[in-house]
């Protein structure tokens, strides 16, 4: 059964309710998440992404979705002065892995947004998150983020499209991102 082979993996998937966290055992438990994504992802490597790794990827992202849409009704958007800049970076990075989910995307975007205009979340989360939103609907991304690899999952990391690439630098840098060439050696390298 797809529940038990999901809690296979993420064991610690139940263990809390955002309903009844304190800010600190939300922090925690956003840290916790971020970590195990991250773990699943590093499985990735240079090559394609197995149907295993895929499928693993998907149960971590859908659960980590449910979790922090039950976050959101409950508590709003983590801003750092409540969890922490560690895990206000975990609920930004949750929120981009929610790509099953636009609708979710969309809204933290909104609450993300909102938390960087009262200076409870770095601009650079809001760029990512953008870039993810704007790719899921089918336009151009303002900031330079997302990668791809060319069709069949092999091959190089490559940009997805990018909105007015004449000003994309002066874009990252008010958001706090390095030059588009440095970002782009680094992902090339993946």
């Amino acid at each position: 059964m797809h529940t038990v082979r999901f809690l296979d993996y993420v064991p610690w998937a139940v263990a809390v309710h955002p309903g009844v966290m304190s800010h600190e055992e939300l922090a925690a438990e956003l840290i916790a998440r971020m970590e195990r994504d991250q773990e699943v992802r590093a499985r990735i490597g240079a090559g394609p992404i197995t149907d295993e790794v895929a499928e693993r990827m998907r149960a971590v992202d859908d659960e980590n979705t449910r979790w922090l849409t039950a976050v959101l009704d409950r508590h709003g958007w983590p801003r750092r002065s409540q969890v922490g800049e560690h895990a206000a970076h975990a609920a930004s990075l949750l929120a981009q892995h929610a790509d099953d989910h636009p609708e979710v995307q969309r809204r933290c975007l909104g609450l993300l947004e909102e938390a960087v205009r009262d200076r409870e979340a770095d601009p650079a989360y809001l760029a990512y998150l953008t870039d993810r939103v704007l790719r899921a609907d089918g336009k151009p991304q303002l900031y330079g983020t997302q990668f791809w690899r060319e069709p069949g999952g092999g091959g190089q990391l490559t940009p997805q499209p990018i909105a007015d690439p004449a000003n994309l630098d002066e874009r990252r840098r008010s958001v706090g991102l390095p030059p588009f060439a440095e970002y782009e050696r680094q992902m090339r390298l993946l």
